[in-house]
């Protein structure tokens, strides 16, 4: 009689287990190494937004402002048109100098005549570890859930301060801020009195969490929070205009804000998001996912950490903060 030769079903099921053992090792380490390419990707978007902030400022010597409003502070709602944001401005600087002419910028930013500047989708203003929306366009809609805009995403916000400069009101309803970027600002190198290295200019966003434009504060319009914002409440939390293109430094990553964090930084990097400084460094800035409690008094107790980053928002709050703290 010949013997067959061939494999037992014993051994198929055992050869086949080893295979799916050394998939599930390995899977980890290739989505790590994605992971870890998006971030690089990240980093060299704000650090490109950092060179064309600077170049802007040599030419105009000044930063853009955080967004352009025509008339004086009323609420900051239907008080700023024409809207046209920090990113628009710089659009020359990183070689968009035909969508930057395609634009009117005396004109509001949902304006017919802006259609397809708006909807333009920019590489450099997205995070590659973002989720977007799979059009390249959203609607921007008001409070009552009509749309006002469609616009292109933006995975990146400018700092308008710390927690005190709120990024629509200001601080005593007049839309300013102690940070480098607010309602018609016009911030010079000279101002930032605490240091560049020690001053935060932009950091990641994620349309993600908070669904905001590269475009600006479209008037009319509000900010609603993106499909896997973590934090808990109202599903549709909302906030004025000037928070689609301003973020301040208060949590990062926030999963208990009552205002579902639409106001602070956020990133689907895990464990933090990437901050680009005035200096034009890139730092990954860990996590601030909830501040410390209220006081007696009820004001906000912030973390240790909240403090520390709070004080990096601010340009002239004339804090000491060691390198080695963030």
């Amino acid at each position: 009689m010949r013997r067959r030769v061939g494999f037992t079903l014993i051994e198929l099921l055992v050869v086949i287990a080893i295979i799916a053992v050394l998939i599930a090792l390995l899977l980890p380490a290739v989505q790590a190494a994605r992971e870890a390419a998006r971030r690089v990707q990240c980093v060299n978007n704000l650090k490109q937004m950092g060179i064309a902030l600077h170049a802007y400022h040599d030419a105009v010597s000044a930063f853009p402002p955080g967004y352009i409003a025509a008339s004086r502070f009323v609420d900051g709602e239907t008080d700023v048109a024409p809207g046209w944001g920090w990113a628009s401005m710089i659009l020359p600087q990183l070689d968009q100098a035909p969508l930057y002419s395609s634009m009117n910028v005396y004109l509001p930013v949902q304006a017919p005549a802006n259609t397809t500047a708006v909807q333009t989708r920019i590489a450099g203003y997205l995070c590659p570890s973002d989720q977007l929306p799979s059009s390249g366009t959203y609607a921007v809609t008001d409070g009552f859930g009509n749309a006002v805009a469609t616009v292109a995403p933006s995975s990146y916000g400018a700092c308008t301060g710390n927690d005190y400069a709120d990024v629509a009101l200001g601080f005593n309803y007049d839309g300013l801020g102690n940070g480098l970027f607010f309602r018609d600002s016009g911030v010079r190198v000279a101002s930032i009195t605490d240091g560049t290295s020690q001053t935060v200019m932009l950091g990641e966003r994620a349309w993600a969490i908070t669904e905001g434009t590269w475009v600006g504060a479209v008037a009319g319009g509000v900010v609603m929070r993106g499909p896997v914002n973590p934090c808990p409440g109202n599903a549709n939390a909302s906030y004025l205009a000037p928070c689609l293109v301003l973020l301040h430094c208060n949590m990062l990553n926030s999963n208990s804000d009552y205002d579902s964090g639409l106001d602070d930084a956020s990133s689907l990097h895990p464990m933090g998001a990437n901050i680009l400084f005035a200096d034009g460094s890139v730092h990954f800035l860990r996590s601030i996912q909830a501040n410390a409690g209220v006081n007696p008094d009820g004001s906000t107790r912030y973390s240790p950490a909240s403090l520390i980053y709070q004080s990096l928002g601010t340009r002239n709050g004339g804090e000491v903060v060691s390198a080695n703290s963030y």
